[in-house]
């Protein structure tokens, strides 16, 4: 398989999740990704990892954004880091980054600055706010411009909540950082046709509201927001969560209620449902749904989740269990499908890591390799751009290198 970024270099520079995600979406995927990080590395570095109270465990932090890249170490307060700066995104076909529009002006890495004699390059940036009002100077992780400002956590707090939903590790950081790698390929598309490179946004902010897209769409016209249901008033009862006997979960999603609740009945063994005057259809099911969900918590509530996904193997309809992270990765359906790829660590040591959702060519996706460790290639990196030994023991005297 041809990965479809072969041949691409990408110039990162960039922290955290977000933006690097974007990276290593690229990377697995054939680019060349080149880490710029300042010589103290990026902050996503000083997240110590204690997984297990073992230390000595891959970082899951570090690893799913920075994965299969190479990374260089350049002091860019430094005039002769920024100049090599510059000579790296000279030949690039991609600039990205998380800086904040202050930094980036200070450092004279703005678009206009690097596209300058370079018009095929793609600019790509991150932020938290978007580019424009109030707020596009100001700093924002995932859990406040995303999950908090685009209404996400309002809409999973349950109405009366001692305390809001929590966010999950990273949750609209590796969506926007999928939207930033899809974007990118657009616009290297566009370059193809066209032979002009331009500057790419996407912003935490706007991720979330895409995500919460028919809310806000009702709302806009005058709808408060889309109703939210009690699951034992739900409006249609097999589009719904069960409690099992082992106190795990099911979720029953047939939209299509007529077509399936006779099917359902007869599995679960309770054919005088589907019999009953007043599950009759779906105009009765929803005119009773209170005691229509109740049986069903009877129902689903007589058996383990073991003995359910047993009985359920042959229902045409769509369900599933609600897995444990661990079942996830013991998932048959997630290994024959490749979505947990092993990488090999800089110690030797296998560990996995979730592939980005695209797949070419019938060939499930497998990082080039680990996270890099801080400034890792920077001498293979200048080498290969042209600077013998004498400058780069200048730039390092200088201060450039840290």
């Amino acid at each position: 398989m041809i990965r479809p970024f072969e041949g691409v270099r990408v110039i990162e520079v960039a922290a955290w999740t977000f933006v690097p995600g974007a990276g290593a979406i690229l990377a697995d995927l054939g680019a060349d990704v080149i880490k710029v990080e300042p010589p103290t590395g990026d902050p996503q570095r000083g997240l110590l990892n204690s997984l297990n109270g073992d230390t000595s465990l891959p970082n899951p932090f570090l690893q799913v954004p920075n994965r299969g890249k190479r990374s260089i170490t350049l002091d860019l307060s430094r005039p002769s880091g920024i100049a090599t700066l510059r000579q790296l995104t000279a030949t690039a076909d991609v600039f990205l980054t998380s800086y904040l529009p202050k930094v980036r002006a200070k450092l004279g890495i703005e678009a206009e600055d690097l596209r300058a004699g370079h018009e095929r390059l793609i600019y790509a940036r991150g932020s938290g706010w978007g580019s424009r009002g109030s707020q596009a100077d100001a700093g924002g992780f995932d859990a406040a411009a995303a999950w908090s400002a685009a209404g996400v956590q309002h809409k999973l707090t349950a109405p009366g909540a001692d305390a809001p939903a929590a966010q999950p590790a990273a949750f609209f950081d590796l969506q926007g950082s999928s939207a930033i790698a899809g974007a990118i390929a657009m616009a290297l598309f566009r370059r193809e046709r066209t032979g002009q490179g331009g500057v790419v946004d996407v912003s935490l902010l706007n991720t979330g509201m895409w995500t919460m897209g028919p809310d806000l769409a009702a709302s806009a016209v005058g709808v408060s927001e889309i109703p939210r249901t009690d699951r034992r008033e739900a409006p249609n009862p097999i589009v719904n969560s069960y409690r099992t006997a082992d106190d795990r979960w099911l979720n029953l999603v047939c939209l299509q209620s007529d077509r399936f609740w006779p099917e359902l009945c007869e599995i679960v063994g309770r054919t005088d449902l589907a019999a009953d005057e007043r599950f009759g259809n779906t105009a009765q099911r929803f005119a009773n749904r209170s005691a229509c969900v109740a049986e069903l918590d009877k129902v689903f509530g007589s058996r383990t989740l073991a003995e359910w996904k047993q009985l359920l193997a042959g229902f045409s309809g769509v369900w599933s269990a609600a897995a444990t992270f661990d079942e996830v990765c013991e998932s048959p359906q997630v290994a024959d499908n490749g979505y947990l790829p092993t990488v090999t660590g800089a110690d030797d040591r296998p560990f996995r890591l979730v592939a980005p959702p695209y797949q070419f060519d019938e060939t499930p996706n497998v990082p080039v390799g680990p996270a890099p460790e801080l400034g890792q290639h920077t001498e293979e990196i200048l080498l290969e751009f042209g600077l013998d030994w004498d400058a780069i023991n200048s730039l390092r005297d200088d201060g450039a290198l840290g």
